[in-house]
């Protein structure tokens, strides 16, 4: 979002992090909402949180539109956390089974890269299951 180039698979290799993906515009604010208590969890301090928004669908004018407003309610430092994709939504789809289009989908990952949880729906029912699978 910042505008800088991040490929997911090498920012989190080698550290735990936690990826959490939308498909849609509805699941936006539980993507954000699920980045907000991560990132403020004291148990979760060290490990890396990646936003992602899925734009494949969108048509191609629309998408900086979309961008632009996205990145309004993001600081510098998560604008450098968050990740848009435009591609390959089908095998993105396949690893999370999405079956809700208006939830936001979590995976826990360890420093090896292995999902070590995967899940969606709110941070509120969620969150401390992530606290208990720490990577």
């Amino acid at each position: 979002m910042s505008g800088r180039h991040i490929v997911l698979s090498d920012a989190v290799r080698g550290h735990a992090a936690v990826l959490i993906l939308g498909f849609s515009k509805d699941a936006g604010d539980g993507c954000g909402a699920w980045a907000k208590a991560l990132r403020s969890d004291p148990a979760l301090v060290g490990i890396r949180v990646f936003q992602a928004a899925m734009l494949e669908q969108a048509p191609g004018f629309v998408r900086g539109m979309i961008k632009n407003s996205m990145r309004k309610g993001l600081s510098p430092s998560e604008q450098d956390s968050f990740v848009i994709l435009t591609q390959d939504e089908k095998q993105w789809r396949s690893y999370f089974t999405v079956t809700a289009d208006k939830d936001p989908y979590v995976v826990v990952l360890d420093a090896a890269g292995k999902a070590r949880w995967l899940d969606h729906g709110t941070a509120t029912d969620l969150e401390s299951q992530v606290r208990s699978v720490r990577p």
